[in-house]
């Protein structure tokens, strides 16, 4: 996709535009209006009378019915807040009183007031005290210069007597630069709402509006096909590892680019690169419509095989579940991989016998495995189903398998296994886990940053047979792994691409 065409800039900003102005409306009704604002709101109403005349009476006992008066008594709760943006102080109270607020409850006479306050708020009781203003006188209640962080509350119980249930309650009073407000929340604890219901709704909607139409256009598949789509049929063979990302891709081209037919038929690196020659010599003096995908550079004695750096491959070691080691340093590895080592125990892990499961002689990952981790080849393969030993005299079990995918099912069933594959194939893969090496683990994101010295990796090389022609689908498909579009299958799949800055750097050291 070619992400600074005019469409895309243009959809792109308005969804910038449209979200800075959802977030300006957001910060202006939070900190513009309310930059100092005390709101209350009533949390109970309810009659402890036998004579209210309106509600529902309540079950009296005790002082209720003994004290004169009750009978058409009532309960209020009432709680105050600092709901704005700012805190407040005690002179933030505009009023010319001692008392900073007054609680008008019409109709009604109060004849008690109890105040309560939250967990992590009693240093707010030493403000309620005659002295400081709280008093009341009919039905008015003088609340005084409460200070009130941002958050903080308080709750007044009023007992009172007379008037119905639902009579208006009203707070009355002034802040400096802002204002005393009713709540519309009428839950018990529930927060009131930051911004009104239609400031609430357009942002919403204008959010949604812009960031859908930036998906939209951004996320919309319209790449254009590739530059130099060529008809024709083309074989991808070679390393098993690095199969899953060359299907991906050739999916995508024969997408892209109609009248092309690509084939992965992966078969390891070393018969990859011999079938590449093969078809080459047959060809007389031609150039075969196949690509060959290499774990590292192809065997001497190959000139007419011409190579191309593709990606950075990073391998792991993977064990049965049921060890628990984490880590191994190539020394111990290689003991392993000699023989030497029979036993898990030696390693101080279980008492389970150690089953070797390897690729066979044209796998890279091995080629690759025995080149940076062991310094030299494995031993003799000694067994044909990675269970019996075929042969008496050999140290340990060893088998040899076709593909990654083998060696990992075979490692995830078989206790005390041992293998290695690519590290993407690896991961997640139920029945086992991976080893670090010499404390390093396995990580293309530490390759790609330049920390840690991990060993078992290397370079994939694609490999053509002489010099295809430029409107050949060979070239044009090699020309695609290079581009945007295949880098993001190759990183995708777990490998960094050599064609990106740092890949280049990375490929251009090993």
């Amino acid at each position: 996709m070619e992400w600074l065409s005019a469409e895309n800039v243009v959809a792109v900003a308005t969804a910038v535009v449209g979200i800075a102005a959802s977030a300006g409306m957001v910060w202006y009704e939070r900190r513009v209006p309310r930059r100092k604002r005390i709101g209350y709101r009533v949390q109970m109403d309810n009659p402890i009378g036998d004579d209210v005349r309106s509600g529902i009476a309540n079950v009296r006992l005790g002082l209720f019915d003994e004290t004169p008066g009750m009978a058409d008594a009532t309960l209020v709760l009432l709680r105050i807040e600092n709901d704005g943006s700012r805190s407040i102080a005690d002179d933030d109270y505009t009023g010319r009183e001692r008392h900073g607020l007054t609680a008008v409850f019409t109709g009604r006479t109060i004849r008690g007031v109890s105040v309560t306050q939250p967990p992590g708020t009693e240093h707010l009781m030493g403000h309620f005290s005659p002295a400081a203003g709280l008093s009341y006188e009919d039905g008015t209640l003088r609340i005084p210069r409460v200070p009130l962080n941002r958050g903080e509350h308080f709750k007044l119980l009023v007992l009172l007597s007379g008037g119905d249930v639902g009579c208006p309650v009203r707070l009355i009073g002034g802040i400096r630069d802002g204002v005393v407000s009713p709540n519309r929340s009428t839950t018990p604890d529930d927060k009131p709402p930051l911004f009104s219901r239609p400031a609430r709704l357009i942002t919403v909607l204008l959010t949604v509006c812009v960031v859908t139409l930036a998906a939209i256009v951004v996320v919309r598949d319209d790449t254009p096909p590739p530059i130099g789509c060529a008809r024709g049929t083309l074989t991808v063979t070679g390393s098993t590892a690095f199969a899953p990302v060359m299907r991906e891709l050739a999916g995508k081209y024969e997408k892209d680019c109609a009248g092309s037919q690509i084939t992965v038929d992966a078969h390891g690196s070393t018969a990859g690169v011999r079938e590449l020659e093969a078809a080459g010599a047959a060809a007389e003096g031609g150039s075969p419509a196949v690509v060959a995908l290499s774990d590292g550079r192809k065997p001497g004695g190959l000139p007419q095989l011409r190579e191309s750096r593709v990606a950075v491959s990073v391998f792991t070691l993977v064990v049965h579940e049921d060890i628990p080691l984490k880590s191994l340093s190539r020394a111990d590895v290689r003991r392993v991989y000699r023989g030497e080592i029979r036993n898990w125990k030696q390693l101080g892990g279980p008492d389970r016998p150690v089953v070797l499961v390897s690729r066979d002689a044209n796998s890279g990952t091995r080629q690759v495995f025995q080149r940076r981790v062991l310094g030299r080849g494995e031993i003799a393969n000694s067994s044909l189903d990675c269970v019996h030993k075929d042969d008496a005299s050999a140290p340990v079990v060893r088998c040899e398998l076709d593909s990654t995918e083998q060696v990992l099912s075979t490692v995830a069933r078989l206790p005390g296994a041992i293998g290695y594959s690519e590290l993407n194939l690896a991961t997640g893969f139920d029945g086992l886990h991976r080893l670090a090496l010499d404390g390093h683990d396995p990580s293309v994101e530490e390759l790609e940053h330049g920390i840690g010295d991990y060993p078992y990796r290397e370079i994939e090389y694609a490999y053509i047979y002489g010099r295809p022609p430029a409107d050949s689908l060979t070239s044009s498909f090699l020309a695609y792994i290079s581009r945007g579009g295949g880098q993001d299958v190759i990183r995708t799949h777990g490998h960094l691409p050599c064609g990106t800055p740092v890949g280049l750097r990375v490929c251009g050291q090993d």
